[in-house]
């Protein structure tokens, strides 16, 4: 079966490269036994790759069962795959059959895997390496034959090093990785997405479907959708029932995409970059940025001194050590010349000296390198981390610099 056929067969709509390239692994790996991790964003459709599998593969005449982990108690989970016997907790009152054992010739889904107690996680690991499982409260072996696609939207790495996670169960379940796109990544899918849920609940609702202005097309591809393909779905329903007119514009979108949490100001990004020249940039404006707010607050400091009794002596000593204004290039610091009115006689004050200050960006990205070195004892993973660049980053700076580290 081609990918168009799954696609329509399944729903799925868009044309992205990566979204094709999942479904294809998919199928591939359907015909075999071999355990799939399918991992993305929350709302980006992964629950749809598991039936894929499932239908393509021989078990598709078994049974298909999804069982959302997340969402079921700490203490029954253990219950719920496994099954229990009568009398083996309060309110067991009669034994029964768990998933794996129901589910036996067929396929489970196990959703948001990385919610799984450590506990459970160790019996899952058994029945994927033997296909064996002990009910609660039982001493007998039972066999299944079982194939387990997961899906989680975590980053399961990271959880493994909080000790969160397993590290062997993950290498049994990531047999066969899946990764599925987030919907930022999709731009040339958002627009047909919208369409078909605007045509879908046009359709549900008994209403002409909207259509989008050339600007609120620009908006919807724009933004960043963190809820992905539900959250699209979503907006288009909210402005499907709630707005008379149907010609969406982005001043219409504005209602019912959230603003994102932003400034314009440059910062540091905390992560590592995967573009060194972005981190190398953000690291500079951030220096930029600290020295023009520092200069802001003692200008502030410097008028308040004016308004004091000791005007002259107070401001004569501020503008003499401290500048205060910058230049467009920020190359140099320097303190122009203030009028500053005797209210006695009437005698203007000039402070004329002039005082300039260079501000080398080299000198003060290396001066935070060595800090940043020094914080960490020398430990360059560390130093880079904090400073918002690659390690790699941070090794090509200490040559460039000749610093000692």
């Amino acid at each position: 079966m081609d990918i168009q056929s799954i696609k329509q067969r399944f729903g799925i709509i868009g044309h992205d490269p990566y979204l094709e390239r999942a479904i294809q692994v998919a199928v591939q790996v359907a015909p075999t036994d071999l355990t799939v991790l399918i991992t993305g964003e929350s709302g980006t459709g992964k629950e749809v790759f598991p039936k894929i599998i499932h239908q393509s593969s021989a078990r598709k005449h078994g049974p298909y069962i999804a069982v959302n982990c997340g969402a079921i108690p700490e203490g029954t989970i253990d219950s719920e795959l496994f099954g229990h016997e009568k009398g083996s907790f309060t309110g067991a009152h009669e034994a029964r059959k768990g998933y794996f054992e129901v589910v036996d010739g067929g396929t489970i889904f196990l959703d948001e895997v990385a919610e799984l107690p450590l506990s459970t996680q160790v019996r899952l690991l058994r029945v994927l390496e033997s296909g064996e499982f002990f009910k609660v409260g039982s001493s007998k072996v039972i066999k299944t034959d079982v194939r387990v696609v997961a899906a989680t939207n975590v980053n399961i790495p990271e959880a493994i090093e909080k000790g969160k996670f397993r590290q062997d169960l993950y290498y049994r379940l990531n047999t066969v990785p899946i990764m599925i796109p987030p919907l930022r990544e999709r731009k040339d899918d958002i627009l047909m997405l919208f369409k078909k849920f605007a045509y879908d609940f046009a359709e549900k609702y008994r209403m002409p479907a909207l259509q989008l202005s050339d600007d609120a097309v620009v908006m919807l591809e724009n933004y960043r959708w963190p809820g992905n393909i539900r959250q699209l779905k979503n907006v288009t329903e909210q402005i499907s029932i709630i707005e008379k007119s149907k010609t969406v514009t982005s001043a219409t979108l504005f209602h019912y995409i959230p603003k994102d949490v932003t400034t314009s100001l440059p910062i540091l990004y905390n992560k590592e970059r995967e573009d060194e020249k972005i981190s190398e940039r953000d690291l500079l404006y951030k220096v930029l940025f600290d020295m023009k707010r520092d200069l802001l607050e003692l200008q502030k400091t410097v008028a308040g001194l004016m308004e004091n009794e000791d005007l002259e002596s107070s401001a004569q000593n501020m503008l003499k050590s401290i500048p205060v204004k910058a230049n467009k290039d920020l190359d140099s610091v320097q303190i122009g010349q203030f009028d500053l009115e005797d209210d006695d006689d009437d005698q203007p004050f000039y402070p004329s000296e002039i005082i300039t200050e260079s501000l080398s960006l080299q000198k003060k990205e290396m001066d935070m390198i060595k800090l940043a070195l020094d914080r960490h004892n020398g430990k360059r993973k560390n130093a880079a981390k904090e400073l918002g660049i690659s390690e790699r980053t941070l090794y090509r700076k200490i040559k460039e610099y000749g610093i000692d580290a």
